[in-house]
C-alpha cells in the first residue's frame, strides 16, 4: 500500500519533506523544547534516567507486545505501561510492568481514561 505523500517540515522556514510531523533535524530539539517547557515537572523527574535503565532491562527480558501475544500475533515491543499509574501510587516493579505496542498502549490508556481525565473538583 501506497504511503501518504511527505509534507513539509512543521519547523517554521525548514523546507525538507518529511513523513513525520518535524524533520529529522528538528525532531531532537521540537523534543528537548518540550521536555523544558510543557512537560510537567512532577512527570519529568518520574521518568528520568533510573526510568529509562528499568525500561531497558524489561524490555530485554519481554520484547514482545504481552497484548498482543495473548491474542496470538507477534508484535515487537514499543512502550512499557504501567499497569497502576504512578499518579495513582504504582511503581516501577517489574510486576506493574506490561511491555506493549503504541496501539495497544494508546486502547489501554483510552480505557482506563489515564491520559484524558478531567479532574473535577
Amino acid at each position: 500500500m501506497p504511503r501518504k505523500p511527505k509534507r513539509p517540515c512543521s519547523q517554521p522556514g525548514c523546507p525538507e519533506l518529511t513523513h513525520e510531523r518535524f524533520c529529522d533535524e528538528h525532531r531532537k530539539a521540537e523534543a528537548r523544547r518540550y521536555e523544558r517547557y510543557q512537560r510537567d515537572p512532577n512527570t519529568a523527574k518520574r521518568y528520568g534516567r533510573a526510568w529509562k535503565r528499568i525500561r531497558d532491562r524489561y524490555v530485554a527480558k519481554n520484547p514482545l507486545c504481552e497484548e498482543c501475544k495473548r491474542n496470538g500475533k507477534l508484535t515487537p515491543v514499543q512502550e512499557v505501561h504501567h499497569i497502576l499509574p504512578l499518579s495513582r501510587g504504582g511503581t516501577h516493579d517489574e510486576s506493574n510492568l506490561m511491555s506493549v505496542c503504541t496501539p495497544c498502549h494508546s486502547s489501554i490508556t483510552a480505557r482506563d481514561g489515564d491520559r484524558w481525565r478531567r479532574s473535577r473538583g
